[in-house]
């Protein structure tokens, strides 16, 4: 029966978990109910048990709620994931609960069952490690609860095991990823093309599947470059890990400055944005703004200013609307509209938008900072999209999109 083992941890899940900061945000930003408190003995997952059967499709006039875990929903880029959530929940009639999970995978797998408990019908999921996708799916699958991740998804040569599960079970409905690799390359080369020759690296989190996926791209990008320009190398310095707030963004940059002063760019993989915030002000502190070239994943919201000032060199980012369509994904799997298959899940690869000019971000602030690419009917058409159709929608996404369905 749907979220009964759930409902034992309840009480447990809601009072005991932990976020940015220490201790965990449950919001329910007025949407939601307060999950029931029950108590009782914790059961073991079977790792052998049979592929659960589907929960009966909810008709539309039911009530549908939806749980969204990442790692934070206040920080620069969580911020713009909120933003977006709540407007389309708001024209779908879905009732939203978010969970922070500061990229800790105990607090990860955790934001599942507490999302369960409180009777979610479906979750969307950042997760830190894939190894976390085993024990989050299984929940779902318990609880007839549908998942799809977002800014993520499962390498199947990386982890066959958690790729084979995500296949067979009838509730994980897929990802919504960017290229992280590309992304990665591509910074890369831009900084080389601006000057720089030795960069460091400031990760998040070691092991996180986002930041391999960007590193992997940043040495793309050392190894294309060096190989076109025999005479002229550049160097890319091993990461240093920075967590995801400003203070501990900050202090991870300055170790990097101290122990190589003659590094010429930095490189902070993303994290949230708030990492960002730190290493700026670390180098803007030691009086080095202009000197050292900065490159990021994730749009500050002052990012005009930064590039203007020399702060910022370079950024890619724009892609809060990917959890939207992981949204969209889940809500379509809850009311029986997209099949989702016991061999096989879904899969959309979402764009990035580059910046490395003011004239570069203005169409964007315009576009997706003053206001958001999607109004509410727009998100109630992409509601009513087939999957392929949905898919082309969200790989379509850019500043002349947004510009030509607003008729500008």
């Amino acid at each position: 029966m749907k979220k009964i083992l759930a409902l034992i941890l309840a009480s447990i899940m809601l009072l005991g978990l932990v976020a940015c900061g220490g201790t965990e945000d449950v919001k329910d930003d007025s949407k939601t109910d307060k999950a029931e408190e029950a108590e009782g003995e914790v059961v073991e997952e079977d790792q052998e048990k049979e592929t659960p059967e589907k929960a009966e499709p909810k008709d539309s006039d039911d009530e549908i709620m939806i749980g969204i875990s990442i790692w934070s929903s206040t920080d620069t880029l969580g911020s713009q994931v909120k933003r977006m959530l709540d407007v389309a929940a708001d024209a779908l009639n879905v009732k939203i609960m978010y969970v922070d999970q500061a990229h800790i995978s105990e607090q990860v797998t955790a934001s599942a069952e507490t999302l369960a408990a409180a009777g979610c019908d479906g979750i969307i999921i950042c997760n830190s490690a894939t190894a976390e996708m085993t024990s989050v799916i299984n929940t779902c699958d318990e609880n007839e609860m549908y998942c799809a991740q977002f800014f993520r998804y499962i390498n199947e040569e990386d982890n066959p095991n958690e790729f084979a599960l995500g296949q067979a079970s009838p509730y994980y409905v897929g990802a919504v990823h960017e290229d992280e690799v590309d992304n990665g390359a591509n910074l890369v080369r831009i900084l080389c093309e601006k000057g720089a020759r030795k960069i460091a690296l400031e990760g998040w989190e070691a092991g996180d599947a986002t930041f391999l996926g960007r590193w992997t791209g940043y040495k793309k990008g050392i190894e294309d470059w060096n190989a076109a320009n025999p005479d002229d190398q550049a160097e890319l310095l091993e990461p240093q890990y920075g967590g995801t707030t400003a203070d501990t963004g900050r202090a991870t940059a300055e170790a990097i400055i101290n122990a190589n002063p003659d590094i010429d760019a930095l490189i902070v993989a993303g994290g949230g944005g708030d990492t960002l915030v730190g290493a700026l002000a670390a180098i803007d502190s030691l009086g080095l703004k202009g000197d050292i070239q900065v490159a990021s994943t994730d749009f500050l919201p002052d990012l005009e200013e930064q590039l203007e000032t020399g702060g910022m060199s370079t950024q890619s980012g724009g892609h809060f609307c990917d959890p939207l369509y992981a949204f969209l994904m889940v809500y379509n799997a809850i009311r029986g509209e997209y099949d989702v298959p016991t061999d096989d899940f879904y899969d959309i690869l979402f764009p990035y938008i580059f910046v490395a000019s003011v004239d570069d971000y203005s169409g964007y602030h315009q576009y997706f900072v003053e206001n958001l690419p999607y109004t509410e009917e727009e998100v109630q058409e992409l509601a009513d999209k087939s999957f392929e159709d949905l898919s082309d929608a969200a790989t379509s996404l850019s500043i002349e999109d947004v510009m030509q369905r607003h008729g500008e």
